[in-house]
């Protein structure tokens, strides 16, 4: 049976993710920087571009190798290569959309071919029809990404601007329309399972670099302290719901639903780890920062909660629970509107974050007593 299928995570793999710590540490710096107290729109606009890219890059290798990856030597190469090309992508955008972007479009070029040469060749060796139909989808798709970013960095105007936004927003939206395809060669759930977790994991690394400025001989205080329980309280919650809860043996999944959904909570980590040092910080609008740190929490919570649909049958998320989880959080944000010390705005928000996460482990704890007594 497929769903019993495992596939473990390799070192390689491990190494590659490696880059991409370097990535997000960048991506964010974007959006660390204020304009009049306040994000930019043009850079809050790059910051999601270029993640979206980088994240997109990564989740379609992570499911090249979950489907087809060995350990030839042929797979190691493109992902060195790989590797090299995405460390000069990530010095090579700025927060503005002008001709310097054009090295960045190059760059993420070279990678979308290596990586439609990567679903190429399988093509060509593949004798199983579903395969060829698969890896076939994904070509076209990856080489039109390549085209549109190759236009982007030679046509230095709003044209070719527009040709590599296009070819991006393709590349990332045209693979939950393969569906129909990649049921008839499922991914192996655990392994694409281990794979989010660990780019999650990242994230929660950039926070912990983000908060560990609170913690020397002269910041650190009360308020040091509740930004690290929030953090350990947000990380509970993503484990409580992906190691304790979710159901790992899933067959004739394609992976689709688990891969967009963690885009929400990405994002919505990468907003709560710049809000935090927003919120403590003179230059920044106040009722923006803890709307981005809300904001944030929303999109962090809202993408636990559609993760809930892998869940064992007697670990369901009911609407009930929903409904407490984003009712307390909208409640917690109301309540900072009216404050002005970062304190006690995150000692609310750690409140927040506390009450949601029992109410997920709750669902385990009744689930564990319901089988006991029966």
């Amino acid at each position: 049976m497929n769903d019993l299928v495992t596939k473990k995570v390799s070192l390689i793999e491990l190494f590659y993710d490696l880059v991409f710590v370097y990535m997000i540490s960048q991506a964010t710096g974007l959006i660390h920087h204020l304009h009049n107290g306040v994000i930019g729109l043009s850079t809050f606009s790059i910051f999601a571009l270029v993640v979206i890219l980088f994240i997109n890059s990564w989740m379609i290798q992570t499911v090249f190798i979950n489907r087809y990856g060995n350990d030839s030597w042929s797979n190691k190469l493109f992902i060195f290569i790989n590797m090299t090309v995405v460390l000069y992508m990530s010095n090579s955008f700025s927060s503005t959309f002008n001709h310097q972007l054009t090295p960045f479009f190059g760059a993420a070029a070279l990678l979308s071919l290596t990586q439609t040469m990567q679903y190429v060749i399988v093509y060509l060796k593949t004798t199983q029809n579903a395969d060829k139909q698969i890896t076939l989808a994904f070509s076209g798709i990856l080489a039109t990404r390549t085209l549109a970013l190759t236009i982007g960095a030679a046509v230095q105007n709003q044209l070719g601007l527009l040709a590599a936004l296009l070819g991006i927003m393709i590349s990332w939206i045209a693979p939950s329309f393969t569906g129909k395809l990649t049921v008839r060669r499922p991914i192996i759930f655990s392994h694409l399972l281990e794979r989010v977790t660990a780019l999650i994991i990242i994230m929660f690394g950039e926070m912990i670099v983000g908060i560990a400025e609170y913690f020397t001989q002269r910041t650190v205080s009360p308020y040091s302290l509740l930004l690290f329980v929030l953090v350990a309280l947000l990380f509970m919650t993503y484990a409580t719901e992906f190691s304790d809860l979710i159901e790992e043996k899933q067959g004739r999944e394609t992976g689709n639903r688990l891969i967009y959904l963690h885009y929400f909570i990405l994002f919505g980590l990468s907003l709560i780890t710049v809000a935090i040092k927003f919120i403590h910080s003179t230059n920044a609008n106040l009722i923006f920062s803890v709307g981005c740190l809300y904001t944030g929490l929303l999109l962090f919570y809202v993408g636990i909660l559609l993760g809930g649909i892998y869940n064992e049958v007697s670990f369901k998320i009911g609407s009930g629970r929903v409904c407490w989880i984003i009712g307390f959080t909208l409640l917690g944000w109301g309540g900072t509107l009216q404050l002005k010390n970062a304190t006690e705005i995150i000692f609310i928000t750690v409140v927040v974050a506390l009450l949601n996460l029992l109410i997920l482990a709750r669902i385990g704890q009744n689930s564990t007593f319901r089988q006991k007594i029966q």
